[in-house]
């Protein structure tokens, strides 16, 4: 495994972004190791359209004068709209959590937001009440994505998102590198004319000035958005910003291997990992480079050497193992989410999904594995039989109100339905050091010194819960009451 993750994180590889010279190398090296031991080699076509937006600097104007914000340090923003430029001028109006969700007798935009700015918070409603939104686990209402989606949904002008490193599980840095520079989308038949035109967030920082400015208090307003009947707040403030827009079409790629089964080969386990990073980005400490080594050239180098296990077992599994690495998670899961969108191989056939994103490189694992998700599939009673052979347990995802098994691949299937297992050993303090020194930064860098026997316990355990599925007369299923079961119900039906 170490041997793929100095390869994949390489500085040749130039932090491995859609669209570029990284891609090409990376692709190629996973689909030549794939050939290598013997897998059937493909590549799926991903079209994406590449936006560079540089905005203008942010203006703020109330009954106190103009307040200029600075990109990178106090905000950033970009549009999904394929056009040169965008000009926005609008109210801001303060809409809570942006949440609309009928199931819980929820609606932040109770009043129009139609033509304005909203400004909303990360994450989704912390209520004492656990019966909604997950209790303290996050659901997809906390997501980024699904801010953004809302606001276009309301017909609002714009959408800034408050930033707070606790609830969003990442510092500004992570903002700043993240959102600056080039972004990707699917490409659409619209042109991305459904989307919100701008796009941002802003710091915790200023959000607390806008408030205490239109006589407010943040903290305040944060406890009256939990509650049921709050409505949009007008923050008597206008905000101004021109965006300009380079544009490029990009057809990025999924890379797949298949091991074909011994009885019924038409029916799928599939792993997946993604193997785009942030390519070349602002500088940090005079580095550009994003390398990825954690995140995840770790996790394509696990499923590789998964696969090269796999590829070795007689006889071979009963059904086909399928291995994918995929386009553009860090763009919003758009790989995978085409793939699930446009599946080369049948939902309705594909038993599992059983995605890494980042492996556990930092050597201690408390003789424990994190299912991100618990409780969502039987797949985790498969997986404890297995680390109980390990001398291991399984246990809850440890930091549930970060929304992990929202942020990478498994949700793109989860979403058509298909049972999809994440899990991780990585102790919360490596996870925690990781996040605060290296996650979204040129720091996260191979390291020859990391310890892999953590790695490769988890590796082993998830072969052998797919090698389970694979030989078994049970399909996984999702547990009673997720959300996900009744999507898969109708498919199998088809």
């Amino acid at each position: 495994m170490k041997a793929h993750i100095q390869k994949l994180a390489s500085d040749e590889m130039e932090g491995r972004a859609p669209g570029g010279k990284g891609e090409e190398l990376a692709t190629t090296y996973i689909a030549d190791f794939f050939k290598s031991i013997g897998l059937k080699t493909r590549f799926q076509p991903v079209p994406l359209i590449g936006i560079t937006s540089t905005p203008s600097s942010l203006k703020l104007t109330g009954k106190d004068g103009t307040k200029t914000l600075k990109y990178g340090d106090e905000f950033v923003a970009w549009s999904k709209r394929e056009q040169s430029t965008i000009h926005t001028n609008a109210d801001l109006v303060f809409c809570g959590y942006g949440v609309t969700a009928p199931e819980y007798q929820w609606n932040d935009f109770k009043d129009s937001v139609k033509g304005k700015i909203v400004v909303v918070l990360i994450n989704d409603p912390q209520l004492e009440d656990q019966s909604k939104f997950g209790g303290k686990a996050m659901t997809y209402y906390g997501r980024w994505t699904y801010k953004f989606e809302e606001a276009a949904r309301q017909g609002a002008a714009g959408a800034l998102i408050i930033h707070e490193t606790e609830m969003a599980a990442y510092p500004w840095e992570v903002v700043r590198g993240s959102w600056s520079g080039e972004q990707f989308d699917m490409v659409r038949a619209d042109k991305g004319a459904s989307t919100v035109p701008l796009q941002g967030w802003i710091t915790r920082d200023v959000a607390a000035g806008l408030f205490k400015a239109a006589g407010m208090d943040f903290d305040d307003m944060k406890k009256k958005a939990l509650r049921p009947g709050f409505k949009p707040v007008p923050l008597g403030v206008k905000a101004s910003v021109d965006i300009k827009n380079k544009m490029r079409t990009v057809e990025s790629k999924n890379v797949i291997g298949v091991l074909e089964g011994s009885e019924k080969p038409g029916e799928y386990v599939i792993f997946t990992a993604h193997w785009d990073h942030l390519g070349i980005g602002e500088p940090q400490n005079g580095d550009k480079i994003y390398n990825g080594a954690v995140d995840n050239a770790s996790g394509d180098a696990q499923i590789m050497e998964i696969a090269r296990a796999a590829a070795n077992i007689q006889p071979r599994p009963k059904r086909s193992l399928v291995f994918m690495a995929v386009t553009a998670e860090e763009q919003g899961l758009l790989g995978s989410a085409y793939y699930a969108d446009n599946p080369v191989f049948p939902l309705n056939k594909t038993l599992a999904d059983i995605n890494v994103d980042e492996a556990n490189v930092f050597g201690r694992n408390d003789h424990q594995i994190q299912v991100v998700g618990f409780g969502y599939t039987t797949l985790e009673d498969i997986l404890k039989e297995v680390v109980a052979q390990q001398g291991r347990t399984i246990t809850p995802d440890a930091e549930p109100e970060k929304g992990h098994y929202f942020r990478s691949d498994q949700f793109s299937f989860a979403q058509k339905g298909v049972p999809a297992l994440y899990a991780n050993s990585v102790t919360v303090e490596d996870e925690r050091e990781f996040t605060e020194k290296r996650y979204h930064k040129p720091s996260d860098e191979y390291d020859p010194k990391w310890d892999m026997k953590a790695a490769v316990e988890d590796a082993d355990a998830l072969l052998q819960v797919a090698l389970r599925v694979a030989n078994a007369d049970k399909w996984p299923e999702w547990k009673p009451g997720v959300e996900f079961r009744a999507i898969r119900e109708e498919s199998l039906k088809k």
